[in-house]
């Protein structure tokens, strides 16, 4: 193999794959990436046999090849190269790289030890922009816990139907429900679970860009495929294995004929909820108290070693004089996902859910269950 590529393109490709060797603790050889030359396309892979991805541009190849090495070494030598071309040469299983004055050999092993990423038989297919979609999933991917009892809920929901896709998570104490309206519709409706570790991935690969993503479902596995910009062929290929099982039925718990309404100012809310919080119990426990009379939330916590806590925050107050018990932390998780100056607060009572939402513009909700007393 010997093709030349711009350090900078060579880097991205790096970074894009090296996320998924470099975690490996189970197989050494899934600490290695491998890196193909073919009709002057560079390809650079790596697995941790749960979840795949594959990297490809445009190159200058003289002579098409692979070879297999640690993705820690190759990452390293780049951030010492210069903004120049870069040669890459596999001499029998090793990759010698040469760029201005700097030159190395990296041992490498035999391509033929490093996993298949297997290819999709496609079921149903769908195309949605990626930065919609990774914002999306940012509100609600840390919502899961990961459960060996019930391992659905310790992924993301995926559920397409029609012109909408639903994202969900939970962790059985809150929930979170994203809904994204596609451009265009699905030709049948479909949904997977996919763990929270490549949900996460999907973010960090596909985040920060504005191309289409198309998600293409197998029989146990997701591929998300992006495109190169200078011609039609994928750029990024992410594949993860799905979770299998049922995921609940989480409508069942969504709050529908709440009581009482609370409209209150996110920020202050939340600015108020965190000053509480360093007086809170052993679990993490502040009080709401809904005052229709007074026009607002009464605030309270109290540690038997620190003191105690009392604040009042104003707003639009419709129903009756409650008082719930929440964990701070699962009130600030949620509201730090909504992107709205001011928020809806719904509940029926001291014991149900609680349903937090913005006023307008998403559609995004967010459910926690109160602390019983």
């Amino acid at each position: 193999m010997i093709l030349r590529i711009n350090k900078s393109k060579l880097r991205e490709g790096i970074n894009i794959v090296e996320r998924i060797a470099s975690r490996s603790t189970t197989l050494p050889i899934l600490r290695n990436i491998i890196i193909k030359a073919k009709k002057n396309i560079i390809n650079i892979s790596a697995t941790d046999l749960e979840i795949g991805v594959e990297w490809w541009s445009l190159a200058k190849v003289d002579k098409e090849g692979e070879v297999v090495i640690p993705v820690s070494i190759i990452s390293g030598f780049l951030n010492y190269l210069p903004e120049k071309t870069v040669t890459l040469s596999s001499i029998d299983d090793n990759l010698e790289i040469e760029c201005d004055d700097f030159k190395t050999q990296i041992n490498g092993f035999s391509p033929d030890e490093f996993p298949i990423i297997p290819n999709i038989s496609e079921k149903n297919s769908i195309t949605i922009n990626s930065s919609k979609l990774c914002k999306s999933l940012s509100q609600i991917v840390d919502i899961p816990s990961f459960s060996t009892s019930r391992p659905e809920i310790s992924g993301i929901l995926f559920n397409f139907e029609n012109k909408e896709l639903k994202i969900v998570a939970t962790d059985s104490y809150r929930l979170g429900e994203k809904k994204i309206i596609l451009d265009e519709p699905a030709k049948d409706s479909f949904s997977f679970i996919l763990p929270q570790k490549s949900v996460k991935e999907i973010i960090n690969i596909f985040g920060d860009r504005e191309k289409d993503i198309k998600i293409i479902l197998g029989v146990n596995q997701v591929l998300f495929e992006s495109e190169m910009s200078e011609t039609k062929k994928p750029e990024i290929n992410f594949i993860s294995r799905q979770i299998e099982g049922n995921y609940p039925n989480y409508e069942e718990i969504i709050p529908t004929k709440n009581k009482i309404k609370s409209i209150i100012n996110r920020v202050d809310f939340m600015n108020q909820i965190k000053a509480a919080a360093l007086f809170s119990g052993k679990v993490g426990d502040i009080i709401l108290k809904t005052d229709p009379d007074r026009g607002g939330i009464e605030i309270l916590s109290e540690s038997h070693d620190l003191g105690k806590y009392n604040s009042f925050l104003p707003g639009k107050i419709e129903g009756k004089k409650e008082k719930i018990t929440f964990n701070y932390r699962y009130l600030i998780d949620g509201l730090s996902k909504i992107d709205s100056k001011d928020i809806l607060f719904e509940t029926d009572g001291s014991g149900d859910p609680a349903l937090f939402s913005p006023i307008k513009g998403e559609k995004f909700i967010y459910i926690v269950m109160p602390i019983k007393a």
